[in-house]
């Protein structure tokens, strides 16, 4: 055998040999028999507490894709995220601008409306409580005895061919959730709330969390599938919100959370505040 040729032989098995040993010198690691050892792993490999405790603030850049149609018309959006769940929510259209916006109590809905002006709207109190409750940074998992929530490990489901944890959670304020941790990345994979829609309030509504990325050392999801079902032809079909860029601890607008101008009525003519209207018409309604 040619010297090159032996050479590059010894040197495979050596590799592989090697790649044997450190796979007898660390076993697969068994799965975890508590909530908080499912939760301890998922804050690991998200990044680790530490890291998540400082940040404060996050921005995610994206688009919309409808119905799951990747080959449709991608709507832009962006997220102002900020502790503990102050959230701004803006999908800009060719011609239309949607927003949502909580400023930890109160919550707006912005839309466009009649002649071209916006219809502002308040968030019911389904839409409240839901907007209270989230953890709109890091979510329920990660420090969740500090954030006053309680875990159960339900036991391992097969989700996508993969096994998942099932944890049940109950918050603060008695709502209850669940989650699904992959066994494997220890990562969540789904999470179910319920819906905040008039038309079938306390429906169960699942997010599916997808294509993780490493931010300043944090693990993120990049996609995010909303459906009303559990089966996949279902979920593919779902809105989905993918996050292109994401920025963590910029600093945001003063103004990013503050309530929506109102328009107001003159003379039988709509005005919006900083646009002809007079001062101090911010948050006063039309009659």
């Amino acid at each position: 055998m040619p010297r090159i040729v032996l050479s590059a032989f010894v040197s495979a098995l050596v590799g592989g040999l090697i790649g044997v040993v450190q796979a007898a010198a660390h076993p697969p690691v068994a799965p975890a028999t508590t909530a908080a050892g499912v939760i301890e792993r998922n804050a690991a490999a998200r990044g680790g507490l530490d890291a998540w405790r400082k940040v404060n603030t996050m921005v995610w850049l994206g688009h919309l894709e409808r119905g799951g149609r990747t080959d449709g018309p991608h709507i832009p959006f962006v997220i102002q995220l900020e502790r503990p769940n102050r959230t701004r929510f803006e999908i800009k259209e060719q011609y239309s601008q949607f927003s949502r916006i909580f400023d930890g109590s109160h919550g707006w809905k912005l839309r466009p409306g009649n002649n071209g002006q916006p219809d502002v709207k308040t968030f019911s109190k389904e839409e409240v409580n839901y907007a209270r409750d989230e953890f709109a940074i890091d979510g329920p998992l990660l420090d969740y005895q500090a954030k006053g929530v309680t875990a159960d490990l339900d036991g391992i489901d097969m989700m996508d061919g993969h096994k998942a944890y099932r944890l049940s959670l109950k918050l603060a304020s008695g709502a209850a959730r669940k989650v699904w941790v992959d066994v494997d990345t220890n990562l969540e994979i789904r999470y179910d709330r319920p819906a905040t829609s008039p038309i079938a309030p306390g429906a169960p509504v699942s997010v599916y969390y997808g294509e993780y990325k490493t931010i300043d050392g944090l693990k993120i999801p990049a996609t995010l599938v909303t459906s009303s079902g559990e089966n996949a032809s279902v979920r593919e079909t779902g809105d989905k919100l993918v996050i292109d860029r994401m920025i963590v601890n910029p600093a945001l607008d003063a103004q990013a959370f503050l309530p929506p101008p109102t328009p107001m009525r003159r003379g039988g003519k709509v005005l919006i505040p900083g646009d002809g209207a007079p001062p101090g018409a911010l948050g006063r309604p039309a009659p």
